[in-house]
C-alpha cells in the first residue's frame, strides 16, 4: 500500500508524458496525412503540405478517399476536427522539441483548451455555491428516515442516484460529504462499513462507465475525438439502466447476506471489527424538507435538464453550459439571500477546487501539442494503423478497451485521460472503421471499471472515510469487475456490428 500511495499525481505523470512526446520527437520520423474538414462552404477543404484544395461535398467524394463516413455527420456538424485521409500519410521535415517547447507545451496547452477549462470552473463554482445551502444533505436525511425499515430500498434508490449524479454530471469527490450522514444509517441498520462505501464511491464510479451527459468525460472525450456528444446518448441510456442494475443487485445481495449473518461480513473476516471512524451524531429524529430546500432541490435537476436540451435541441456548446450554471448559481444564492460578497467568495472557491482538473486538462493537451508541433502525431498513427490494419473493427474496439483499463491505472482523470488520447484514437478508429462513438465508449467502460480500483483517483479517500481497508474492498469488488468487463465487451461488439 505504501508503494501505492507514492505513485506520482495526474500532472506529474502528464509533465513525464510531456518529456517522452518530446524524446519521440527526436527519433520518429515526422510526417503528416493530408486532413479533409468541412466549414459549411458546401465544399470540402484538403490540408495538404503544399497547401488546400477543395473537393465536392459528396458521399462520392467520402467513398473515394475511403473515409467511412456519412456525408450527414459533416453536415450536421457531428464531425467537427480535421479527418485523416487513409493512405494520405507522407514524410516531412523534422521538428525536434527542445526544453524551451517542453517548458512552454503546459502553457499552451492551458490556451488551447481555455474554454474548457472556464467550464469546468464554472460547474465547480456552481456546485459549490449549492452545497453550502445544506438543500442535499437534507434531502439525504429526509429520504433516510423515510425508508428506515426498509433499508435494501434505501440502497437500492441511493446507488441508482449516486450512479444518476456520476452518469450526468460527473459526480466524484461530491460523494465524500454523505459519509456521514450515510454510514451511521446503515450500520444501525445492521450492514457493515462496506455497503456506504459501495453505495457512495460505487455508485458514482458506475455511473462513469454509463456517461451519458458527463461533462467531465462523454462531452470533453466527444469533443476531443471530433463527433458529436449526444451520438450514442440512446446506447449509453440502455448501458446506465444495465450496469446500474447489475451494481445494485451485487451490492444489495451482500448488504443483505450480512444482515443474516455478520460473520459473513468481509470487513469483519479480513479487518477485523473495524469501527467507523464516523459517529452517529443528533440524526435520531426525522427531518422535514423545508419549502426553500425542497425548491433548490428542484433548480439543482433542473439546471442539468436544461444543459441537456440545450445542447440536444438547441446546438449549445461551453460558453452556453458555462453562463447556465452561473445564472443557476446566481439563483441559489438569491433564493438562500446570500449576499453580494459572500456568494462571489463561495463561487471562486468552488472553482478552486477543480482548479487542479483545469490544469491536468491543460496539461494534458501540451502532450498533443508537442507531438503536433514536432510532426510525429500523424507518424503515430501511421505506423499504429499500420500494426492494426489487417485487424478487424471487433478486435480493434476491445485492444482500446483493454488499453483504457491500462491507462487508467496512470492517471485516473477522466478530462485528463480524454484531451490526452481521443484525438489520437479518434482519428485512428476511422482509419480501422470503428465508430467515434464507440471509441468513446471504450474509453468510458475502461476508465469507469478502473476507477473503482485505481490508486490513484477517490478509492484511498473513499475508503479511509469507513475505515475499510483497500484489500477488503478489492476482494468485495474483483467478481463484479470481472462481471461488468464482459457486458461493456459485448455492448462494444455490438455497436460496432451495428455500425457496419
Amino acid at each position: 500500500m505504501a508503494k501505492l500511495k507514492k505513485l506520482p499525481s495526474p500532472i506529474t505523470i502528464l509533465v513525464i508524458v510531456i518529456l517522452i512526446a518530446a524524446a519521440a520527437t527526436w527519433l520518429l520520423p515526422a510526417g503528416e496525412y493530408d486532413k479533409l474538414s468541412y466549414n459549411g462552404s458546401g465544399r470540402f477543404i484538403v490540408q495538404t503540405t503544399t497547401g488546400e484544395k477543395t473537393l465536392p461535398f459528396t458521399q462520392r467524394t467520402l467513398d473515394s478517399l475511403h473515409i467511412r463516413i456519412p456525408l450527414a455527420k459533416f453536415s450536421n456538424g457531428d464531425i467537427r476536427k480535421p479527418v485523416a485521409i487513409p493512405g494520405d500519410y507522407h514524410t516531412v521535415p523534422s521538428n525536434k522539441q527542445g526544453p524551451i517547447n517542453i517548458i512552454e507545451a503546459p502553457i499552451k496547452g492551458l490556451y488551447d483548451t481555455i474554454d474548457i477549462i472556464l467550464f469546468v470552473l464554472f460547474i465547480g463554482g456552481f456546485m459549490h455555491v449549492f452545497q453550502q445551502t445544506g438543500a442535499m444533505e437534507e434531502g439525504i436525511r429526509n429520504l433516510s428516515y423515510r425508508m428506515k425499515g426498509r433499508e435494501a430500498w434505501l440502497i437500492i434508490i441511493m446507488t441508482f442516484l449516486f450512479s444518476l449524479g456520476g452518469a450526468s454530471f460527473g459526480m466524484a469527490e461530491e460523494g465524500l460529504v454523505f459519509y456521514p450522514i450515510m454510514a451511521p444509517l446503515f450500520l444501525a441498520a445492521g450492514y457493515d462499513l462496506l455497503v456506504p462505501a459501495a453505495v457512495i464511491f460505487g455508485g458514482t464510479s458506475i455511473g462513469i462507465i454509463s456517461s451519458f451527459s458527463n461533462p467531465f468525460a462523454t462531452i470533453i472525450a466527444s469533443n476531443a475525438a471530433g463527433v458529436n456528444w449526444a451520438e450514442g446518448i440512446t446506447e449509453r441510456l440502455i448501458v446506465f439502466i444495465v450496469v446500474t442494475t447489475l451494481f445494485t443487485w451485487y451490492v444489495v445481495r451482500y448488504a443483505q447476506k450480512v444482515k443474516k449473518d455478520p460473520s459473513t461480513s468481509l470487513v469483519y473476516r479480513i479487518d477485523g471489527i473495524a469501527i467507523s471512524a464516523l459517529t452517529n451524531d443528533q440524526h435520531s429524529t426525522p427531518v422535514k424538507m423545508s419549502k426553500k430546500n425542497s425548491a433548490l432541490l428542484v433548480l439543482f435537476m433542473a439546471t442539468f435538464l436544461v444543459m441537456i436540451y440545450g445542447v440536444v435541441f438547441q446546438g449549445w456548446w461551453l460558453p452556453e453550459m458555462s453562463a447556465l450554471f452561473l445564472v443557476s448559481a446566481i439563483i441559489v444564492a438569491v433564493i438562500t439571500c446570500v449576499n453580494e460578497s459572500e456568494f462571489i467568495m463561495q463561487f471562486i472557491e468552488g472553482a478552486k477546487s477543480l482548479l487542479s482538473v483545469a490544469f491536468i486538462i491543460g496539461v494534458a493537451r501540451g502532450v498533443g501539442l508537442i507531438l503536433n508541433d514536432g510532426r510525429i502525431s500523424d507518424s503515430i498513427l501511421h505506423y499504429s494503423a499500420g500494426l492494426v490494419g489487417n485487424m478487424p473493427p471487433l478486435l480493434f474496439i476491445i485492444i482500446l478497451f483493454l488499453l483504457f483499463n491500462v491507462f487508467t491505472l496512470f492517471i485516473s482523470s477522466t478530462s485528463g485521460m480524454a484531451v490526452l488520447t481521443m484525438p489520437i484514437f479518434g482519428s485512428l478508429a476511422v482509419v480501422v472503421g470503428v465508430p467515434g462513438r464507440e471509441v468513446v465508449n471504450a474509453y468510458l467502460f475502461g476508465i469507469g471499471i478502473m476507477t473503482f480500483i485505481t490508486p490513484t483517483g477517490l478509492i484511498l479517500p473513499s475508503l479511509a472515510m469507513v475505515n475499510v481497508s483497500y484489500k477488503t474492498w478489492i476482494r468485495f469488488i474483483w467478481p463484479f469487475l470481472i462481471l461488468i468487463s464482459i457486458v461493456c465487451c459485448l455492448f462494444l461488439i455490438g455497436g460496432v456490428w451495428l455500425f457496419r
